[in-house]
């Protein structure tokens, strides 16, 4: 038997290992959160390139183009940021259904006109309001919020009639009828309390003026310190502004005090604060007893005579608080050159007055205080 040839082994070629991906692609849910991140720490530049990530997988996504135009916004591009709020909001074919209220706010803070800032501002109004009444959010505190926001886009609305719009005929009615549905929206909102003072000031109604500013200042001046539910500085601080105006320096006192706790580096604060006291002490000059809640008289708020805080007292605390403001605004290279023009000129007078910085006064204040009975001076 002969013998036979072998069978040849076929080569069999190994498939090659696909190629090892170091790095998966992150999805879009963490791109946008780090997006939000970066936009936080204030890192625009670097929160643009993660939107552009998102924007190369999902071109449509409204969200991020909404993102996009913020941090353009951010960073001076205003034109460009003006273009993509546009084209989220119709008659865009690029906007989509329903159109994002944030587009429309931003819009009207964008806008060249107040009748095109207002058109904005309705339109923002209209989408909240028609998103809360269907029910289609069930959650309770972004309902708040959604009530919050459409309050606050109300009171811009008040504002502009009664600044850029002021001298048209239907201003009046327009701000009435703004303000019932600013209250019917976000009842208790502390933002539309005080634009009803404002209002009621504009009116000539002082005594309904004051009802609404103390109506505002009642709805967190017993809450602690640090409560969410307290309106921050800014708004503390317009709440004081018109309390001044209504001559209720004692209750303005203790909310710009509040402010200044929180944050010494408040110019505004320290202004206010000096001011308040300047014209304590210019009442108390005259002769007239201060008390020390003017808005709430008979409620356990004890009255402060002249023989208690002179009027010296009181000019000296301002010019505390003038001082410190000054100081301040140099240092910070704040932006509101009238608001230093009037501090100077309070100094100014203060000075024809007599009136010392308390730090020149510390001698003066220790006399006495290392003498005995006898006379004799106290080493010990």
């Amino acid at each position: 038997m002969g013998r036979t040839r072998g069978k040849k082994t076929k080569q069999v070629k190994p498939t090659p290992a696909p190629p090892i991906n170091s790095a998966a692609e992150p999805s879009l849910e963490a791109l946008f959160e780090k997006a939000q991140e970066l936009l936080i720490q204030c890192n625009y530049d670097l929160a643009h390139r993660f939107i552009q990530r998102i924007l190369e997988r999902d071109p449509t996504n409204g969200e991020a183009r909404e993102m996009s135009a913020v941090v353009d916004l951010e960073r001076g591009e205003v034109e460009n940021a003006k273009q993509i709020f546009l084209s989220l909001v119709p008659p865009s074919p690029t906007a989509p259904s329903p159109p994002p209220h944030s587009a429309y706010l931003y819009l009207a803070q964008l806008s060249d006109g107040p009748q095109e800032a207002l058109n904005h501002y309705k339109a923002a109004v209209d989408l909240i309001i028609s998103k809360v009444n269907a029910g289609t959010t069930t959650n309770e505190d972004e309902k708040n919020e959604s009530r919050k926001t459409a309050a606050k886009a109300l009171v811009a609305m008040i504002e502009i009639w009664m600044s850029d719009l002021c001298m048209e005929p239907e201003a009046e009615s327009q701000c009435d009828s703004l303000l019932a549905l600013a209250h019917s929206t976000d009842p208790g909102n502390v933002e539309v309390l005080q634009a009803e003072a404002s209002i009621r000031l504009s009116q000539s109604r002082p005594e309904d003026a004051q009802q609404s500013a103390s109506n505002a200042w009642a709805t967190w001046r017993d809450l602690p310190p640090g409560d969410s539910k307290i309106p921050d500085g800014e708004t503390r601080l317009q709440l004081a502004k018109l309390m001044l105006e209504l001559g209720l320096s004692g209750d303005a006192l203790e909310i710009i005090a509040g402010v200044v706790a929180e944050d010494d580096q408040d110019v505004e604060a320290w202004y206010l604060e000096g001011w308040c006291l300047w014209d304590m002490a210019e009442r108390v000059k005259a002769g007239e007893k201060l008390e020390a809640g003017d808005n709430e008289k008979g409620k356990g708020k004890q009255e402060t005579s002249d023989e208690e805080l002179s009027w010296e007292d009181l000019a000296r605390d301002a010019r505390d608080c003038l001082e410190t403001c000054k100081g301040l605004h140099i240092g910070q290279q704040h932006a509101d050159k009238p608001m230093l023009a009037h501090v100077e000129e309070l100094l100014a007078q203060l000075d024809q007055l007599g009136i010392k910085p308390s730090s020149e006064r510390g001698d003066e204040n220790d006399v006495g205080e290392w003498v005995d009975e006898d006379d004799d001076v106290e080493m010990s």
